[in-house]
């Protein structure tokens, strides 16, 4: 297993891309709650992030809703099952996390489907910012509710008159 990773600046803040065997493996943000330690994201080198990067910088300049990019996710298989369908949440909505649950054929399981959610490697492009209490709180985050908050408020359309960079 051959492993690189690369830092990359972003509106919220400075990003660490994680490659297995060149395949983003991890998207780790400041201050990351579930964030592995550094010594495991192998050794410095930008080039297998570029089409990420690319990728990053048009769904800031709002040119892009869908991330079409390879992934290896390390996680159980109920893990994996969670994240598959973070990524079926179109850009700009939301879902509970007993939505999923019940998507998953697994209703009573709202607390797994949140455990799964926090663990997620690859935060922003499996949106897992979108997945909202079912009141329509905003509950926990990896990357801290604020970025929550304001990943969810650009999605929207809210943040459209901010300047991102």
């Amino acid at each position: 297993m051959n492993r690189q990773h690369t830092v990359t600046d972003s509106p919220y803040g400075l990003l660490t891309l994680v490659a297995t065997d060149g395949v983003l493996s991890g998207l780790y943000m400041t201050d990351h709650r579930h964030r592995p330690p550094q010594e495991t994201f192998g050794d410095p080198d930008p080039r297998p992030f570029r089409e990420v990067i690319r990728q990053l910088d048009a769904y800031y300049a709002r040119e892009l809703t869908t991330f079409d990019l390879p992934l290896q996710l390390a996680g159980t298989p109920f893990q994996r099952r969670v994240w598959d369908e973070l990524r079926k949440i179109p850009y700009g909505e939301t879902r509970s996390y007993g939505e999923l649950a019940v998507v998953l054929g697994k209703p009573g399981a709202s607390r797994a489907v949140g455990l799964a959610n926090g663990k997620n490697p690859v935060s922003i492009i499996v949106p897992c910012h979108r997945v909202i209490g079912a009141s329509g709180s905003l509950t926990g985050y990896g990357g801290g509710l604020d970025r929550k908050q304001r990943l969810l408020a650009f999605e929207s359309g809210a943040a459209a008159e901010e300047t991102l960079f």
